[in-house]
């Protein structure tokens, strides 16, 4: 239960956060060098500001030195990894198919993330599963109107 509880932390911030971005940029029409160059930025800069908060959290909290460190490791990879599959998508596919693609690889990725750690907790992996799917589809429904904005307001 240790290694999915570092998993799911950073897996699940990649995956709605990728979701999200891609969603969004492609409302504001942004271009593929943007779009991809904003993930491979989330990937490294925001995953290591992230990682070192969770870190200096569980210092805090007097964690292990140990097991900080393996959360620390593990939600960087987790979240690199996760991050690095969207960019692939980015590459691989055109505009125009991108953004159902991921929505389709992210809710894939979240359903079975979510479902393992429902199981490990002993509860109702199907509920468990539509609520964290609901939350990704507002993250989703707030990132398109975001792009709208942007569309609308600040592109020129």
């Amino acid at each position: 239960m240790a290694t999915l509880t570092r998993l799911s932390y950073g897996g699940t911030a990649a995956i709605v956060t990728g979701m999200g971005l891609i969603v969004g940029f492609d409302r504001a029409t942004a271009s593929r060098a943007t779009l991809i160059g904003s993930l491979v930025l989330i990937a490294v800069a925001d995953n290591l500001a992230d990682s070192l908060a969770i870190h200096a959290y569980q210092e805090s909290e007097r964690l292990a030195s140990r097991q900080a460190f393996l959360s620390t490791v593990t939600n960087f990879l987790t979240r690199f990894l996760v991050t690095g599959s969207f960019v692939i998508l980015a590459l691989a596919l055109p505009l125009g198919r991108l953004t159902p693609a991921a929505v389709v690889w992210g809710m894939a990725l979240l359903g079975t993330l979510t479902y393992f750690v429902a199981r490990a907790r002993g509860v109702a992996p199907i509920r468990e599963v539509a609520k964290h799917i609901g939350v990704a589809i507002g993250v989703i429904i707030v990132s398109r109107a975001i792009g709208t904005w942007i569309l609308a307001h600040v592109s020129g």
